[in-house]
């Protein structure tokens, strides 16, 4: 046993001697290269022998990053820029100028609309979004007082406006889409559409789409039902849009075909927005509606309202029957409140009787066919024939 020992000890002696000669320099050649992630390594006896173990691949923890801390302060908002698009063909002057105002909807609508008509040189596109906006917090974002300035700068001449997913919001401490909410809210649209009814400019409202949380769906569609009415009332044009984005129950659909009948994604993921494609479409839409206003460059209807200065001004109006239309109406006494109800009659209504009973009539001479009666037959009665004249006639 003790020459056992004696023997390992004197093995390992005469190792420790020749280690350094031979492995000096590979060691210390590996240690200046690796100095930075090898220094705090140990390295054993057994890893000398037979090699370090093979390398693993770290483990890559992903991090969250921790989200922006919140403000509540109002802040200065600044109208998000609309993507450019490479000029082709250069805008003529006096070009139209269409702006589209809204949220963030309207920013890629407006990216859309460029995409739709960088190469009609009579059109222009002014994008004027505004993330996050809407009617409800004007002290985050007053659009009222931003459209009062765009009319006296006279940046556009025609206007398309698809705003609300914001709006579910209380004003001041007015609960949301209360009916105290509901005519204030009413009140807002009024004086922003009033705004461009006074400076002389056509208006194309665009309703909202279903959205994918249902109960937000719900609301949204409140909203959108109060800027239906608004627009009918203040006499713009109103296009709505809830069908076209609709599964065959009316509910929320991701897909839906392209212009060219295509099934194609339409919403973005959020649920909310819509996809490229989808604003692509809602363009097309639009489009159809915005051809009585642009015609090779210039606004080519003008705004007027055959009920002007009328009680009927105020009334609630028709889909394409209001201020700014090509289709106006005939006349004024065509418009009814839809308030107003019909009188009901309690009785029957009987003709009034002049004079005395009228005499009867002979029914054989209702059978007797006139001559040139369809249903004479060739041995029709001559109405100026005397009786036996008639009577001479074989029956």
């Amino acid at each position: 046993m003790r020459f056992k020992q004696t023997s390992l000890l004197a093995i390992l002696s005469a190792f420790s001697m020749f280690f350094p000669l031979v492995l000096g320099p590979a060691l210390a050649q590996n240690v200046k290269v690796n100095t930075s992630i090898e220094v705090a390594q140990s390295r054993t006896l057994f890893d000398l022998l037979f090699g370090p173990p093979e390398e693993t691949t770290p483990t890559q923890i992903r991090r969250t990053p921790a989200p922006a801390p919140h403000s509540s302060e109002p802040h200065d908002v600044v109208a998000e820029p609309v993507a450019k698009i490479a000029d082709i063909v250069e805008k003529t002057e006096g070009a139209t100028r269409l702006a589209i105002f809204g949220d963030s909807m309207a920013i890629d609508l407006a990216k859309a609309f460029q995409r739709e008509f960088f190469e009609d040189p009579n059109l222009i596109v002014v994008g004027r979004g505004v993330g996050s906006s809407g009617f409800v917090r004007d002290d985050f974002f007053d659009w009222n007082s931003a459209v009062a300035q765009e009319i006296a700068s006279d940046s556009f001449d025609l206007a398309v406006v698809i705003i609300g997913i914001n709006d579910r919001q209380a004003i001041g401490q007015v609960r949301p889409l209360s009916n105290e909410w509901k005519i204030l809210y009413r009140q807002r649209i009024d004086e922003f559409l009033g705004q461009f009814r006074a400076a002389n400019k056509p208006v194309i409202w665009v309703g909202l789409p279903p959205m994918r949380n249902a109960t937000f769906s719900s609301q949204i569609g409140e909203i959108s039902a109060i800027q239906r009415l608004a627009a009918f009332t203040g006499g713009v044009e109103f296009v709505d849009i809830y069908d076209r984005y609709a599964s065959v129950d009316g509910s929320y659909s991701l897909m839906g075909p392209n212009l060219k009948g295509e099934e194609e994604i339409m919403r973005k993921n959020d649920g909310i927005h819509f996809s490229s494609a989808g604003s692509n479409k809602l363009v097309f839409y639009i489009n159809q509606t915005m051809r009585p206003y642009y015609s090779g460059g210039q606004v080519s209807v003008a705004v007027a309202d055959p009920l002007e200065g009328t009680d009927g001004l105020s009334m609630v109006r028709p889909p394409f029957q209001g201020n700014g239309q090509f289709r106006l109406l005939q006349v004024a006494g065509a418009v009814v409140p839809l308030t107003l109800e019909p009188v009901r009659a309690m009785e029957l209504v009987l003709a009034p009787r002049q004079g005395g009973v009228p005499e009867a009539i002979d029914i054989e001479l209702l059978m007797q066919a006139p001559v040139g009666r369809a249903d004479e037959f060739g041995v029709g009665i001559d109405l100026g024939a005397t009786e036996e004249e008639i009577e001479a006639v074989p029956q």
